[in-house]
């Protein structure tokens, strides 16, 4: 076991200071340290590198490239104890090296980065995050300036989202090693996108593991120059400050383009990053059949299906959502876009709302509820959720009405989320046929070998 020495102090620094951790996370005082070199041990960037062992047997999953390693597959961890994001070897029970990531604490022990790599290249995070970048571009998402430009998983760095809003980076870190990375991601998508870049904002207060006790607060980690400069930090990220508020409300909001239509996003205080950019495909698709259809969007958060539904046509569009503060940008979206005339909003329960609507009043309806389980512990009962709110939806829409209804809960997989929309229209009787199938776009791709990747599912219905 390596021996560290005591500080000037004299206090037991311990396996406390780690050094540096995970990719320049965090930085410490000097002190004296000696090492018996019994662990993996990376002398150019001074980090020590726990290796993590597997039971027999519990490696197949990693050979087949899937990027995470459960708590119950772990047979030991050697070299030293790591803290939750340190980087970590790990090797199968023969000592065979099967790829390094992030440790951390749960069910799930290891978010692995590289299956080939002993130490990350020092371009690791501008070479993953410029390969990000050249899939997007190759997408060619024309008369649109928002995506999503890292999606976890799907991209080979579990634990990490980004998404772009017309030149700001709106960043969550789902893991604490994603989280003490920040510095390092910040510093590559200033490489990546160089003057294009005008801000990075860092909303990871929601999404890292609040146990970690990690500084979780949400702002501005880079503003480009002329654009309110913080406190810097590092040389390269700026650390967020109470006063730094460069666009506070709706009224500032940024504005972008999706397919031509344009969108307030305020990435500061709205949901996730800011906007549901996992919807612009099936949004579009909305705008093809709303030709003279009056609509009805539940759950409407921002108003995007609304805004492309006025856009294709449709005689009228009810928004319902139970946040004003989703409403008022609603409003705001609806006006930005010249439909105010054909539209009304509501600041209702949508579950409420449908159940209380007359009959037959809408041709075509948007059932796009937040997600009813965020682990498995609630899937029953979110299946059961899904079939009220559809039964209700199925019952109210005209004949000849078409819905479109979506979950966007993980743990709820594809046939389940079909089983749970048939059992709510066979409960009201009619006549249903599924038109489409609906999933997320492509920049919100899914790892191969990580199906749980494929989130987003939904159906198109008519029904008779």
């Amino acid at each position: 076991m390596p021996k560290v020495s005591p500080s000037p102090g004299g206090k037991d620094l311990g396996w406390g200071i780690r050094l540096k951790r995970m990719c320049g996370g965090e930085k410490f005082r000097k002190h004296t340290v000696t090492f018996e070199f019994t662990t993996n041990y990376d002398l150019r960037n001074l980090r020590m590198i726990a290796q993590v062992f597997l039971k027999k047997g519990r490696d197949e999953s990693v050979r087949r490239f899937h990027p995470w390693i459960f708590s119950g597959a772990v047979a030991s961890v050697k070299g030293y104890e790591p803290a939750e994001g340190d980087l970590v070897d790990v090797f199968a029970s023969d000592g065979e090296f099967l790829g390094c990531g992030h440790w951390q604490v749960g069910s799930i022990s290891v978010r692995l980065l590289s299956f080939t790599d002993r130490e990350l290249p020092a371009d690791f995070w501008t070479s993953r995050l410029g390969a990000c970048l050249s899939v997007r571009r190759a997408l060619a998402l024309r008369s649109t300036d928002c995506y999503r430009l890292v999606h976890g998983e799907g991209d080979g760095l579990p634990g990490l989202i980004i998404d772009y809003y017309a030149g700001t980076c709106v960043l969550q870190a789902h893991s604490v090693g994603m989280f003490l990375a920040r510095p390092a991601i910040v510093s590559a998508l200033r490489e990546i996108y160089g003057g294009d870049l005008v801000a990075v904002y860092d909303k990871s207060s929601g999404t890292a593991p609040f146990k970690a006790g990690l500084d979780l607060c949400d702002g501005y980690l880079y503003r480009a120059e002329g654009n309110e400069t913080p406190e810097q930090v590092g040389g390269d990220v700026l650390r967020s400050t109470t006063s730094l508020h460069v666009m506070p409300g709706p009224d500032r909001a940024s504005i972008v383009q999706e397919n031509g239509h344009k969108f307030y996003v305020d990435w500061e205080t709205g949901q996730k990053t800011g906007f549901f950019l996992d919807q612009r495909e099936n949004r579009a698709l909305v705008e093809r059949y709303s030709s003279g259809r009056r609509v009805l969007n539940l759950f409407c958060y921002t108003g995007g299906f609304s805004v492309y539904a006025l856009a294709g046509g449709a005689a009228s569009v009810d928004s319902v959502d139970s946040s004003a503060r989703a409403i008022e940008l609603v409003d705001k979206n609806i006006e930005l876009n010249g439909f105010s005339s054909r539209h009304h909003s509501y600041c209702e329960d949508a579950i409420d709302f449908v159940k209380a609507a007359p009959h037959c009043k809408y041709d075509l309806m948007i059932v796009d509820p937040p997600a009813f389980a965020k682990h498995r512990g609630a899937l029953h009962n979110a299946l059961r959720a899904y079939q009220r709110l559809n039964a209700a939806a199925i019952s109210a829409v005209a004949p000849g009405g078409i819905i479109f209804t979506f979950s966007c809960s993980q743990v709820v997989d594809r046939q389940q989320f079909a089983l749970a929309v048939f059992s709510a229209a066979a409960s009201v009787g009619r006549r249903v046929r599924i038109m489409d199938r609906l999933n997320q776009p492509a920049d919100h791709p899914v790892n191969i070998y990580h199906p749980e990747g494929e989130y987003l599912k939904g159906l198109m219905l008519y029904v008779e």
